[in-house]
């Protein structure tokens, strides 16, 4: 899985990450993630999942994907960001943000998907816990 090092490595260094280099078709490089999400366009309000999110775009997972052309809001942890769908293929949308997002929001939204990883370890060991000692 990609990281986002930029904000703590040096310039030069093997782990360094120009968020400004062009990246393929992107505008900048991808944190890949997997995090709950709400979408609110004009027409609905539905829960979705973060699958990537760069300081330009974002790609969703949602039931009902946006058509192209169409803007919404998108809300995770404190990204609160419109943006306009630009990709629409098998349940997921390619978003481009209306504005670039900081680095430092970038890096907060790989920090949030990092505790929902750990919560959802703890989470896992505590059930299999209470299933051992027979109180499930």
């Amino acid at each position: 899985m990609p990281t986002v090092r930029h904000a703590l490595s040096k310039p030069g260094s093997a782990s360094h990450f120009d968020p400004f280099v062009k990246t393929g078709r992107r505008g900048a490089a991808r944190l890949r993630l997997a995090i709950p999400a709400r979408l609110i366009s004009l027409y609905s309000t539905q829960r979705c999942v973060l699958l990537d999110v760069s300081r330009t775009g974002a790609k969703i997972a949602l039931k009902k994907p946006l058509d192209l052309g169409e803007g919404a809001l998108l809300q995770v942890h404190t990204l609160d960001q419109f943006a306009s769908a630009v990709r629409c293929e098998n349940g997921r949308n390619g978003l481009e943000f209306e504005a670039p997002l900081s680095d430092e929001l970038v890096i907060q939204m790989r920090w949030f998907g990092e505790q929902i990883e750990e919560q959802e370890k703890r989470d896992l060991r505590e059930a299999v816990r209470a299933w051992v000692n027979g109180d499930h």
